[in-house]
């Protein structure tokens, strides 16, 4: 089993164990996604204030456990999303090799849509 394969696996235990042991079996697809982008949201803020992103207060030294951390914390709630809709660790690399890609080719002014050409 490679890693991916592994952290899927380790998530979908936690999330069935979760679901069973908060009685949340009701809850439907969309209501989840929406859920979990709510939390990755929440994630990616306390990610922010790790940061310093406030340029209205002196800065504080970055702490990069803390950093780590709150990654880690939105990748829980990304790969639970992938799991919910179905998308395999497989899926998931196919699709990210694709859109690489794409973006390269943007960036590179090959793209066929438009507001990536080359500003050189």
């Amino acid at each position: 089993m490679d890693r991916i394969q592994h952290i899927y696996q380790l998530q979908n235990e936690l999330d069935q164990k979760i679901i069973k042991e908060r009685n949340l079996s009701h809850i439907l697809f969309e209501e989840w996604m929406q859920k979990d982008c709510i939390a990755i949201i929440s994630e990616l803020s306390e990610l922010m204030e790790e940061v310093n992103y406030k340029w209205w207060k002196n800065p504080k030294v970055l702490d990069k456990k803390r950093i780590h951390e709150e990654l880690i914390d939105v990748f829980h709630f990304f790969v639970s999303m992938c799991i919910k809709a179905d998308l395999t660790p497989e899926d998931l690399y196919a699709g990210y090799l694709e859109k690489n890609k794409e973006n390269v080719e943007r960036q590179d002014g090959k793209s066929r849509k438009q507001g990536y050409n080359s500003i050189l």
